[in-house]
Formats: structure tokens, sequence, C-alpha cells
């Protein structure tokens, strides 16, 4: 029997941007919004009680283009703002983009081409992204993943879509989950929201891409992302509430939080950040002392040396024994 499919231009997009103290940037974040080649849009940006003059910026915009939206709240973190714009949104699709990110003009109109391919069972269509930078200019585009159908063991090791700009969820799907986790906030760990999401909706969905980089994902010092010991303790606390209902998937959550802690590690050292280096050593190592081992035994050896020096002043690193480090000795 053939599926009598609706085409896309017969489709509300409800685009959710979170705004805190954004008037830098969600100006341009907006018009990449506005210039999308699929035009069935509500936008509905939610200011989480910013202190600058995002109202001001969104406002002048909406005089513009009816179909933006401002809502205001106190801040109470991108979670709870983004769940109270799709809670004031109504159409069948949710596509949440973060105010310093962009989108291609083409990004929601080829999602939507993967929605119809993949049937009701297609809960997320993620685009690749490219990396920007303060000037909108792209830096890296190094992000291929090619993920889809069931994509659960993928997720539980990374979140490979790699933002909270490029998904276009199902509405169903997303009502499925309990929305945003704003209880990560009030833990101490913001961060891996997009994540816990989008696990939550693979447990019952299936994913589709686009393999395009139709999203411009913005890396700056004072991104959420660049808080490296918070963002642990997100994935720390998502696991936590996850893996008792995967205990099947426990090896793909280690070896995850593993990469991530290592790749924190290593632009920490990039960037020449000593105190967070050692604050990232001392949290890979009460996680994982061996990983540890193997994470310090990757780095040159006057790196490694100043590391192990630092973690293990009198002889032992908070406990552990030092058999650990014991590759690490050149002699």
């Amino acid at each position: 029997m053939e599926m009598c499919l609706e085409p896309a231009g017969s489709e509300t997009v409800s685009v959710i941007v979170p705004a805190y103290n954004a008037a830098r940037t969600i100006g341009e974040t907006l018009r990449s919004v506005t210039a999308q080649t699929h035009r069935e849009l509500e936008i509905v940006v939610v200011d989480d009680g910013s202190a600058d003059d995002t109202p001001a910026i969104v406002q002048g915009l909406a005089a513009r283009d009816p179909r933006i939206r401002l809502l205001r709240q106190a801040n109470a973190g991108v979670a709870a703002a983004r769940n109270a714009g799709i809670a004031a949104s109504t159409g069948r699709f949710i596509a949440p983009v973060d105010a310093d990110d962009l989108w291609h003009p083409a990004k929601i109109e080829r999602q939507l081409a993967v929605f119809r391919q993949g049937g009701e069972r297609m809960g997320l269509v993620y685009t690749w992204f490219a990396l920007i930078d303060g000037k909108s200019q792209v830096v890296q585009l190094r992000h291929r993943p090619c993920h889809e159908g069931d994509v659960l063991a993928p997720l539980a090791f990374h979140n490979f879509i790699g933002n909270g700009s490029s998904a276009l969820i199902r509405r169903s799907a997303f009502d499925r989950t309990g929305g945003y986790d704003t209880t990560l906030r009030a833990r101490g760990g913001q961060g891996c929201e997009d994540w816990k999401l989008y696990f939550e909706i693979a447990e019952h969905h299936h994913f589709g891409f686009v393999p395009e980089p139709l999203t411009g994902y913005r890396d700056l010092p004072d991104n959420m992302s660049s808080d490296v010991l918070q963002m642990l303790r997100s994935r720390d606390l998502c696991t936590e509430d996850l893996l008792p209902r995967h205990p099947e998937l426990a090896k793909a959550f280690q070896s995850g939080r593993n990469r991530l802690s290592r790749l924190l590690f290593h632009r920490a050292i990039r960037l020449g950040r000593t105190k967070e280096v050692i604050r990232l050593a001392e949290a890979i190592g009460r996680y994982d002392p061996a990983f540890l081992a193997v994470v310090i035994a990757s780095l040159p050896l006057s790196a490694a040396k100043g590391v192990v020096g630092r973690l293990l002043p009198a002889g032992g690193y908070q406990g552990h024994s030092n058999t650990a480090f014991a590759r690490l000795d050149p002699l």
C-alpha cells in the first residue's frame, strides 16, 4: 500500500531560539532562519533574562517579519528556555537553533525531504555542521557522521550530532521524552541537554541525516561547552539517568566518556591552559585511573612528566595506586 505523504510546503516548522545576552549574534541568526526556502515557519525567541539589547533586536526584526515572536522569562537556563518555546509553539516539527549559530537557506527544506522518505518512524533528522568563528567564517569542516536508523548504540558512545542547532525533530517524538532536562542545571551539570534528549528520542524512533554542512556551529571561548569540567559532570549525570534503562550499553557509555575527556584534555594542552589540564587529569583519574595512564602516555615525554609531577606531588594520586603510572617511567 502506497503511503500518502503531505508535501513539504504544508508543514509548519516551529523554530525555537533560546537567547541570553545574545545581542552580538541574534540578528544574524534570525536572518539565517527567516531566509529559509521553506517558508512555513513560526519563530519563537525565548529571552532568558538578558541584560543587553537582545529583546529590542528581536522586537525590531519581529516588526518586519510576523513569523517572529518574542517570549521573555527570568533566567532559568537553556533547557528551560527551549522547553518554554516548544510549549508555546504549534508546528508539527521542532527546529531548535542557538542564538549564535547559523543555518544554510535550504536546511529545513532538505531535512523535511528526508522525513518524507523515512515515514512516521523517523523522529529526528540532523545535518552536518561547519565550525564557524566569531566573524562567521568557516574554520573547520570535519563533521561527517553517517549514523541513521537505529542509532541508540552510537549515541551512547557520543553525541555525533554535535550541537543543539542542526536537528529537526518530529513533535510527536519530542512529546515521548521528558523534554530538555532542566534538572541538569540544578545539579551543577549543564551542557549535555541535547545529547540526553537525542538519546531519549532514539529509544523509540529512527534518525536520518542530510550529508551536507547546513548548520554553522559557533565555537567561542564563552560557550557553555568551553566549561570542560561542567561538560564532564553533565555527561556523567545524563549517563546516571540513562544507563539503568540500557545496561547493555555500559561499555559504550564508558568508552564515550573517556573519549570526551581525552578530547577536552588535549584541547586544554593545545590552548596552554595548565590549570585546566591538571583539573581534567584529576577528573579522568577519578573516573578511570587506567585510562588516565593511557592518555598521559600518549603525550610527549616532557609534557607527561609535567602532568604526573603535578598529580603526584606526594607519591600518590589521591588514594590511587601508582601502578597505573608505571608505564610512564622512562627508566
